[in-house]
Order: structure tokens, then C-alpha cells, then sequence
């Protein structure tokens, strides 16, 4: 079966798993090394961690893969697909932004902004297309309205212009 340190590895691994973008956990068992019926019973282990730390059990495939020697032991290889944002480094100024009379954008135009985007991005998925909405908390819309509502209303034509 799986070992405490492959079982405390799996684990560390699976933390920087994003539950909301769902990606599948592929588990690659080894196939003609000299552990091949270890390595298959431990892979009964790995998958039932994976399903115990919230992962649902059709986001997991098993697959397996040629071990280049039948005399080495091989890993299992755990994977999966995540989505990073990010750009290139700023600070590209291949010339004098003072000496140039021209109205174009510069080299670096952007890049701060777009490097503080990627940043943010708490799901870079979304900017891929969007993701299914979620329900609607009804109590919280009604004290958002209610709140709204209950503001003092400005008579715009009553009091003429607005004095700052």
C-alpha cells in the first residue's frame, strides 16, 4: 500500500489543487518495472486519498506508462492541469520615451496593469469563459434593496444646483 511519506507528498501536492476549476487528477501507474504489483496496489491507496481530500471520483483517471527498465523501481505520477496568469517582465525601454516626438505607445505600455491583473486573478479560467452562476442568496438581495431604499431621497429640482 502507499507509504506515510508518499501519503504526506500526495497531500502537499493536492493543497494547490483548485476545487472550482476542476481540473482531472491523472494517476500513472508504472507497467514492466520490478514494483508493477506494488505500485498497482498503491495506486488503490493514492486514488481513495485523492476522492478523501474532496475530488470527485470522475475527475480522476488512471492510466499507465512503459517503466524504461524491468530491473529499476518506478514512481506512480500524479498530474494535474492548472491555468497560472501571468505576463512578461516589465522594464523593456529600448529608447528615450523623451526623445521621441511621436503619439504611439511606448514598449511598455500596459504591462503594469496587466501584470497586476494577473495578479488578481483568483481563477485565471475565468478569463477563458465564464463559469456557471451561482445561486442567488436571496436574503442578502432583500437587505441590499432594503438598504438602498431606506436612503434619503435628494430632491434634485427642490434644491437647485449642489453647492461642494
Amino acid at each position: 500500500g502507499m507509504t506515510g511519506s508518499q501519503r504526506d507528498t500526495l497531500s502537499g501536492f493536492l493543497d494547490g489543487y483548485d476545487r472550482s476549476a476542476a481540473p482531472a487528477v491523472t494517476i500513472a501507474i508504472p507497467v514492466g518495472s520490478a514494483n508493477e504489483i506494488a505500485a498497482a496496489a498503491a495506486s488503490r491507496d493514492f486514488v481513495r486519498l485523492v476522492v478523501a481530500s474532496g475530488i470527485k471520483r470522475n475527475r480522476i483517471v488512471m492510466t499507465s506508462y512503459q517503466s524504461a527498465s524491468a530491473e529499476a523501481s518506478a514512481p506512480i505520477r500524479v498530474a494535474y492541469i492548472s491555468v497560472k496568469a501571468q505576463t512578461d517582465k516589465c522594464g523593456r525601454w529600448p529608447e528615450d520615451l523623451v526623445e521621441t516626438s511621436e503619439n504611439k505607445h511606448y514598449a511598455d505600455f500596459g504591462c503594469s496593469y496587466q501584470n497586476n491583473l494577473a495578479a488578481q486573478m483568483a481563477n485565471p479560467a475565468d478569463l477563458l469563459g465564464p463559469r456557471k452562476q451561482a445561486p442567488i442568496d436571496a436574503e442578502q438581495r432583500g437587505k441590499v434593496i432594503d438598504g438602498y431604499r431606506n436612503q434619503p431621497f435628494f430632491d434634485w429640482e427642490a434644491e437647485g444646483e449642489v453647492s461642494y
